[in-house]
C-alpha cells in the first residue's frame, strides 16, 4: 500500500501525516499509544455489554462510551483521509475497511429512524471488535508473521485440500458401514463426524456402533495429529526463514565463504574480511597512511 503525501508537504497536513502514519517522533508515538488505549477500551465495552448483568447496570455508561469512541474513530478516519493524496486507495485497503466497520454500525442507528430496534444493527455493533485488528499495525513483528503466512499459504492450502479428500473418503466409508440409527444419516453428516474425530474433539453426538467403524475411527484419530503438526511445522519453517532474511545477509564472505552474517556486519565473523563491496576497507586506508609516513623524508 503506497501512501503518498499531497503536494506542498509543508504545513499542517505534513505534520498530521507524520503523526498518524509514522512512529519515529514523540508525537507519533503518543498518538499510537492513545489509539491503542482507545481500541482496547472499545473492545472491553463490547465484551462487557454482552454480559446481561453489566448491560442492565451500566448500559447507559456503555452507550456514552460507545458514542465517544465512535466520534473519536470517525475524526481519526477523516484526518487520515485528509492527509492522503489518494484516500480511496486507503479506504479500499485492509485497515481502511476495518476503520469503516468500526464506525458505520453506530452511525447507522443515528441516520436510520427505528434502526435501533433492528436485530441486524445490534449484531453489526459487534463488528466494532474488528478494530482490534488495527493493533497489528503497531507491532513490528506482525509484518514478519504475515510474510511467513503468505509464503506458507500454498503448502497449507494443499495440505487442507488433502485433508478434505481424506475426510470425504472416511465419511463415505462410515456412511456405507454404519446405520442411520448411529447418526450417520448422510455423507455431509458423516463428514461432520470425521472432522470432529480427526481433530480429536470427540463431542460424542455421533458414535460408530460396529467394530469396523470403531477401527476406522481409531485410524482417523491417529491421522488427526497431523492436522496440527503439518501446518504448524510449515508455518514455523517460514517464520524462521523470514527471521533469517530479515536479520542475516545472503551474501557470502569473499574470504572464507561464510554466509551467516548480520546485515549490519562489516567484517566477516570467521576471517575478518571486509564485507561491504560498495566502500573501501578503512584498514587499507590506515595501512596506506602508515606507508606514506614511512616513505616520507625525515628532517635532519
Amino acid at each position: 500500500m503506497n501512501l503518498h503525501l499531497t503536494p506542498g508537504a509543508e504545513g499542517l497536513r505534513a505534520r498530521l501525516f507524520h503523526i498518524i502514519f509514522e512512529s519515529d517522533t514523540p508525537g507519533a508515538k503518543a498518538f499510537d499509544i492513545a489509539l491503542i488505549v482507545a481500541i482496547l477500551i472499545s473492545v472491553a465495552v463490547i465484551l462487557l455489554d454482552s454480559i446481561e448483568i453489566y448491560a442492565e447496570r451500566y448500559g447507559l455508561i456503555f452507550f456514552y462510551i460507545e458514542w465517544a469512541l465512535t466520534i473519536l474513530f470517525s475524526i481519526e478516519l477523516l484526518v487520515r483521509i485528509y492527509c492522503l493524496e489518494r484516500p480511496l486507495i486507503y479506504l479500499k485497503s485492509f485497515y481502511g475497511i476495518v476503520d469503516l466497520i468500526a464506525i458505520l454500525p453506530t452511525w447507522l442507528v443515528l441516520l436510520v429512524p427505528g434502526a435501533h430496534a433492528l436485530v441486524i444493527v445490534r449484531l453489526l455493533r459487534v463488528l466494532r471488535i474488528f478494530r482490534i485488528l488495527r493493533l497489528m499495525e503497531f507491532v513490528g513483528e506482525a509484518s514478519l508473521l504475515m510474510d511467513a503466512l503468505k509464503r506458507s499459504m500454498r503448502q497449507i492450502l494443499l495440505f487442507f485440500s488433502a485433508i478434505f479428500m481424506v475426510v470425504t473418503l472416511f465419511a463415505a466409508l462410515m456412511y456405507t458401514i454404519e446405520t442411520p440409527e448411529a447418526g450417520f444419516t448422510s455423507i455431509p453428516m458423516s463428514m461432520y463426524w470425521a472432522i470432529v474425530s480427526m481433530t480429536t474433539v470427540g463431542y460424542g453426538d455421533i458414535v460408530p456402533a460396529t467394530a469396523l467403524g470403531k477401527a476406522i475411527t481409531m485410524v482417523l484419530m491417529l491421522l488427526g495429529y497431523s492436522v496440527i503438526a503439518v501446518p504448524t511445522g510449515v508455518f514455523s519453517a517460514q517464520v524462521i526463514r523470514s527471521i533469517r532474511e530479515e536479520r542475516y545477509s545472503e551474501e557470502a564472505c569473499p574470504g572464507c565463504g561464510h554466509d551467516r552474517h548480520d546485515k549490519k556486519a562489516r567484517y566477516c565473523l570467521r576471517c575478518g574480511t571486509w564485507l561491504d563491496e560498495n566502500s573501501e576497507d578503512p584498514r587499507n586506508k590506515d595501512e596506506d597512511s602508515h606507508e606514506e609516513d614511512k616513505n616520507a623524508p625525515q628532517d635532519g
